[in-house]
C-alpha cells in the first residue's frame, strides 16, 4: 500500500465513494465473502504481523489485559472470519423504505436508508476491529479511512492488505478501505479536520482518545466505547446469580468496554456477598478497591478507594466497590461516575428493577443479566462498528441501520405548489 497523506486517502475514499454506494447486495456480499476466505488462508502471514506487534508490546511492559486485546490466533482469526460471513446473511439496509405516504396532493412520498458516505475510525489496540469496522462498513455500503495505534500497526497493515486485495479480487475499488500509515497524534488530528473528505469520525478507545477527539474535530463525531460500567447487588438478589453476573463481567475479558468496574452493593446483604464474591474473584486475583465499610468486612485485602478509582475504567483485573443504602443511592453513584455505557441490577423485585431501568441513564439497563452483552453480535445486528454513549444520531451497539442516514424520494405527476 503506497505511503498517501491523510488528505490523500480522503481524496481517494470520497472518488469511489459512489461507487460503493451503488454498489448491489451481491456485489457486496461477494466481496465479503472474499476477505472471509482470505483471511484464513492467510491466517499465517496475519500471525506474523501480529508477532511483531507482540514482541514490541512485551518491550515495552504492556499490561497483559492489552496484550491480550492485541494478541491474533488461528481461533481468533477464524472467529473474524465467522464474523464477516454472518454479515453476508444479514438483510440488506440500502434502499429500505422506513416510511412511506401519499400526500392528498398526490405526492407519494418515501423515506429510505442511504449510506453515509465516507467514515473514519480512531480506534486503539484491537486489530480485530480492523476487520470489523471496514467490513461493517462496506455492508452499509461506506467507504472507511482506519487510524489504527502504533501498538497494533504491523497486525492493522498486514489485515488492511488482506482486505483491499479480495474486494478488488471481487470488482469492488481496493480504496473503499485504506488504512493511515502515521500513527502520530498528528495524523489524528488531520483526520478530526478532513471536513471536505469525511461525513463521519468514529472514535473507539479510551476516555482521552474520545475526548480529544470530540472536542477538536471539525468532523460530525458519534462518541463509542467508555465503559464504566456497575453491577448493583440488591436487599432481594439472588446472591449466586449476583456473584456469577460479577465474575463474568469482570473477568471474562477485562479490557473491553462492556467489562464490570464497579460493584454497589446494598449494605442489608454486604455482610454476606462480599465474602462470596471475593472467594469468585480470587480465582483470578481481582484486586478490590472499596470505601470504609467495604475494607470493615473484607479485611486489609481491600485498597483504600477514593473518587479516581470510582470514575475509573480499569480494563483490568481491578475492581471497585462500595456499600450503598438502597436503589436510589446506587443510582445516584452511577449518574456521579457513570459513563453512560451499560449498567446491571440484580434484584428479585419487581419495583426496583423497574425504577433502575427508568431511572438509570445509560445506553443499555440490565435486570440480572451481565453488562457484557452489550454487543452487536450479542444483539443480533452482526458485528458492530462500536457501542455509543451519546444519544444523537445512534446510541448502543451500531450495527449496520446506525451506518446509514436518510434520503426522501419523492415522486409526483406535476405537482407544484
Amino acid at each position: 500500500m503506497e505511503q498517501l497523506t491523510v488528505r490523500e486517502l480522503g481524496a481517494r475514499a470520497k472518488a469511489v465513494s459512489g461507487i460503493l454506494a451503488a454498489a448491489s447486495p451481491k456485489q457486496k456480499n461477494d466481496a465479503l465473502a472474499a476477505i472471509a476466505d482470505a483471511l484464513v488462508s492467510r491466517t499465517d502471514e496475519i500471525i506474523a504481523a501480529n508477532k511483531i506487534d507482540l514482541d514490541n508490546a512485551v518491550k515495552n511492559n504492556m499490561s497483559q489485559a492489552m496484550q491480550d486485546r492485541l494478541l491474533l490466533t488461528p481461533a481468533r482469526i477464524a472467529g473474524i472470519a465467522d464474523g464477516v460471513r454472518k454479515l453476508i446473511q444479514l438483510e440488506e439496509v440500502i434502499g429500505k423504505v422506513d416510511y412511506g405516504v401519499v400526500r392528498p396532493n398526490g405526492l407519494r412520498i418515501q423515506k429510505t436508508r442511504v449510506p453515509l458516505g465516507v467514515i473514519g475510525i480512531i480506534f486503539e489496540s484491537r486489530p480485530n476491529v480492523t476487520v470489523d469496522a471496514a467490513t461493517l462498513c462496506m455492508k452499509a455500503g461506506n467507504c472507511v479511512i482506519l487510524r489504527g495505534g502504533k501498538e497494533a500497526f504491523s497486525s492493522n497493515t498486514c489485515l488492511t492488505n488482506i482486505m483491499r486485495d479480495a474486494a478488488a479480487s471481487a470488482g469492488l475499488p481496493a480504496d473503499i478501505i485504506q488504512l493511515v500509515p502515521d500513527t502520530t497524534r498528528e495524523s489524528s488530528n488531520q483526520l478530526m479536520k478532513l471536513s471536505e473528505y469525511l461525513d463521519v469520525l468514529i472514535p473507539r478507545g479510551g476516555a482521552g482518545l474520545i475526548n480529544a477527539v470530540a472536542e477538536n474535530a471539525t468532523v460530525p463525531v458519534i462518541k463509542t466505547g467508555v465503559g464504566n460500567c456497575h453491577v448493583f447487588v440488591d436487599e432481594s438478589a439472588d446472591l449466586e446469580m449476583a456473584v456469577n453476573i460479577i465474575n463474568n463481567g469482570k473477568t471474562q475479558r477485562p479490557s473491553v468496554c462492556n467489562a464490570v468496574e464497579t460493584v454497589l452493593i446494598h449494605r442489608a446483604v454486604a455482610e454476606k456477598f462480599l465474602p462470596m464474591m471475593k472467594a469468585k474473584l480470587d480465582e483470578h486475583s481481582v484486586t478490590l478497591h472499596g470505601d470504609d465499610a467495604a475494607k470493615q468486612v473484607l479485611g486489609e485485602c481491600v485498597l483504600p478507594a477514593n473518587e479516581d478509582d470510582y470514575a475509573l475504567e480499569y480494563l483490568d483485573y481491578q475492581l471497585a466497590v462500595k456499600i450503598v443504602a438502597d436503589v436510589d443511592e446506587a443510582m445516584a453513584h452511577i449518574a456521579k461516575y457513570g459513563t453512560n455505557h451499560s449498567e446491571c441490577i440484580v434484584t428479585k423485585s419487581l419495583e426496583n428493577a423497574e425504577k433502575f431501568q427508568r431511572g438509570v441513564d445509560a445506553a443499555a439497563v440490565y435486570v440480572n443479566a451481565s453488562t457484557r452483552f452489550t454487543d452487536g453480535g450479542e444483539f443480533g445486528f452482526g458485528a458492530e462498528i462500536g457501542i455509543s454513549t451519546q444519544k444523537l444520531h445512534a446510541r448502543g451497539p451500531m450495527g449496520l441501520d446506525e451506518l446509514t442516514t436518510v434520503k426522501y424520494l419523492i415522486n409526483g405527476e406535476g405537482q407544484i405548489r
